[in-house]
């Protein structure tokens, strides 16, 4: 079958494969580096307790089996060190059947540590990366051509990323149907890169010129992946100059990251041969028949899963991430509905003094990706996800959201736990532990360039009142 085998694509391939096994890396390193606080045995949210309560069918995990936090250490590492041979070709040089062996045991793994993640893995981009690595499994390697089928399957995935996402700004928030909305997004999205400041600053009418711009990417021109060359390389070409914005005025872990890859996905060998130059190998080989029936199989199964994303998208009522099965595979996305006015922050004081009184001297922690101090210029992390961060934006809009952890962490705080204090930008009690800590609620603001130039401090804050009493 000469159609199915698509050698135009052989560079997609290749930046699909090894852009994958990239955010992979991240993922997976981010998780060894993050876990013990967040979810070890000792942790805010301890996965043992977590299993103990979830049969493996709802969860499957390989957690269900066997748990402790060298183990979780081992998997998460073995992951990143296992995604990083494939960064650098390592699938190139293994069978094909070995290949996909590779990229599945990456997505178990990665699977296994989703599904115990709780809130802290609660996001989006989590499916998606799910989702992706698990199409890699099919994308095959340098011994056979580029399933042109694959591909197919990598572009539906990259429409839904994009149209679910417009369709819910355009279901949601009225400033995203009046041309507003980036009025307030660049102060008041989760976490502020370094530009940000610059993005919210720009004059009015480009912000209501950049949301029209985000309409058209989202809206109209995903059905471009789905036409003829040279018209899909020009569509997938525009997504990525809009998710490229969008990575440079915010910090969402991977998600624009790993959007960007799959975009790639449409860009044939020709088109890129326009920017640079691009070699296809001369041996690429037709797909061996078990491959083929493989890749069959699994083009059929995302068909008939795809029913309840596209039922979704076409309904009034339309969720805006969500998985339809245990193994995160055919999701459907969707980002930013609705448009915080105000930026609200939870920050945390404590204080050495035994007997508190109105003179009691608290001192502030810092975190890595919160604005806090509001000199301190806000930082780019992503694609490094900053679990706790991100979760103490949401805490900033509901008590009720951060009630299962939220104490726990403060309480870590007074015993200044190791590991909780690695999550930390600055601990202001490196010697020894604070008698009581608190957490007060802020409006932040970012300033004017007159005021940043007369003040040198990028936010202005004013206290709005408690959120938790001294502990």
């Amino acid at each position: 079958m000469e159609w199915f085998s698509a050698p135009e694509y052989w560079l997609a391939r290749q930046v699909l494969t090894r852009g994958v096994a990239f955010v992979y890396v991240i993922a997976f390193v981010s998780a060894a580096r993050q876990f013990r606080a967040l979810l070890g045995e000792h942790g805010m949210l301890p996965i043992p307790r977590w299993v103990a309560r979830r049969s493996f069918r709802a969860t499957p995990s390989i957690f269900h089996l066997y748990y402790s936090d060298r183990f979780f250490a081992a998997v998460a590492w073995g992951g990143a060190a296992v995604a990083a041979a494939l960064v650098c070709g390592a699938a190139d040089l293994l069978p094909l059947w070995a290949a996909m062996v590779v990229w599945l045991l990456l997505w178990v793994l990665y699977l296994s540590i989703v599904n115990v993640g709780q809130v802290w893995y609660s996001f989006g981009w989590e499916s998606l990366l799910l989702e992706a690595g698990f199409l890699a499994v099919f994308l095959g390697n340098d011994r056979v051509a580029p399933p042109v089928l694959v591909l197919w399957l990598a572009r539906w995935l990259v429409f839904r990323v994009e149209f679910g996402a417009g369709l819910i700004k355009m279901r949601g928030d009225r400033c995203w149907r009046d041309l507003t909305c980036l009025y307030y997004h660049h102060e008041t999205q989760p976490m502020p890169g370094p530009l940000s400041w610059f993005f919210h600053n720009l004059p009015r009418p480009l912000h209501r010129v950049e949301v029209a711009a985000n309409h058209v990417a989202q809206l109209v021109v995903p059905f471009g992946l789905f036409a003829p060359q040279p018209v899909a390389s020009i569509a997938a070409t525009i997504i990525i100059v809009t998710q490229t914005w969008l990575v440079l005025s915010g910090n969402f872990a991977w998600l624009n990251w790993l959007t960007i890859v799959l975009a790639w996905s449409a860009i044939s060998n020709s088109a890129a041969a326009l920017v640079f130059p691009v070699s296809t190998p001369a041996d690429l080989a037709e797909s061996p028949l078990w491959f083929t029936v493989l890749v069959f199989a699994f083009t059929a199964v995302t068909l008939t899963l795809s029913y309840l994303p596209v039922r979704n998208m076409l309904s009034h009522r339309q969720r805006m991430n969500e998985s339809y099965n245990p193994f995160h595979l055919i999701n459907t996305f969707g980002a930013f509905g609705v448009i915080d006015r105000i930026r609200y922050e939870v920050v945390i004081e404590g204080t050495d003094e035994a007997v508190l009184t109105r003179h009691t001297r608290w001192r502030e922690y810092e975190f890595k990706g919160q604005p806090g101090d509001p000199h301190r210029m806000p930082r780019q992390f992503a694609p490094y996800h900053l679990r706790l961060d991100w979760l103490l934006w949401f805490a900033a809009h509901s008590s009720a959201y951060a009630r299962p952890w939220f104490e726990g962490f403060l309480r870590r705080l007074l015993r200044n736990d190791r590991d909780t204090l690695r999550l930390v930008r600055r601990n202001p009690f490196p010697d020894d532990p604070p008698r009581h800590v608190r957490a007060l609620l802020y409006e932040y603001r970012f300033t004017g360039p007159r005021e940043l130039l007369e003040t040198r401090a990028w936010w202005v804050r004013d206290v709005v009142g408690s959120y938790v009493p001294p502990l």
